[in-house]
């Protein structure tokens, strides 16, 4: 699981683009036996555009979100209230004609039960993360209790590599940051340390200090609590 883990962080800190995420939890899953995964992020404004970054089938990713069907997906109802990752199957449907509708179309791509990692970062920014299986198999569901102790670790550690690597506005108060800037005053806003930052991102403690350093100055404070307060007041009046 470590060297596994270890090798998920170089290539989401390498990664530039969707493809290149989307390549490192590709490699992530296989590693962990898990190979068919969907990463969701709804927008805070119901006007948004979700992200969705999978590997399950073009035409039912496109139908999707094309039907809107996040907002009535059981799975991800369910993911929306927090917790622990959970199992699920066509029961978790319910007595909900259009949740079972969801549930019937997917199955037709293989999409028939899976595990689900819930995402409630500290802005109240809701993602999920789902592995599934095509049927409720035994060597999937023995997989994913091996793991689900790391799994919430990947979960966020993926949120936080797309919100920054894909964010098309780095900008705080008016103040553009470099992506590595703005990456390491995410991180801090985690709550990580230097030396945890610098691990996540494969760069020195040194470095990482370094670039928490030039996101204070050009932001004009003079230490990250300050930092982080100016970016989570430009997050919250943007949303």
């Amino acid at each position: 699981m470590q060297t596994v883990f270890e090798r998920f962080l170089e290539r989401l800190s390498e990664s530039v683009d969707e493809a290149d995420l989307r390549g490192a939890l590709a490699d992530v899953a296989s590693g962990l036996e898990l190979s068919t995964f969907a990463y969701l992020s709804l927008p805070p404004r119901s006007d948004g555009k979700p992200t969705l970054i999978s590997n399950y089938p073009t035409r039912w990713t496109a139908h999707y979100l094309q039907n809107r069907y996040q907002s009535i997906d059981p799975v991800i109802v369910r993911a929306r209230s927090g917790g622990c990752p959970f199992r699920w199957g066509p029961d978790l449907s319910g007595k909900e004609a259009a949740g079972a509708q969801v549930f019937e179309e997917a199955a037709q791509f293989g999409i028939c039960c899976g595990m689900t990692i819930p995402i409630i970062d500290r802005r109240g920014n809701f993602a999920a993360i789902t592995f599934a299986a095509d049927k409720p198999d035994t060597a999937f569901f023995h997989a994913t209790e091996r793991h689900v102790e790391g799994l919430p670790y990947i979960a966020t550690c993926f949120h936080m590599f797309v919100r920054c690597k894909l964010s098309a506005d780095r900008a705080i108060d008016g103040v553009l940051l470099t992506p590595r800037e703005y990456e390491c005053l995410q991180w801090a806003e985690q709550g990580k340390s230097d030396w945890e930052i610098g691990c996540i991102l494969g760069i020195t403690q040194r470095t990482a200090a370094f670039h928490l350093g030039n996101a204070r100055r050009k932001l004009g404070v003079t230490t990250t609590k300050q930092a982080i307060g100016r970016l989570a007041r430009s997050l919250f009046s943007v949303h």
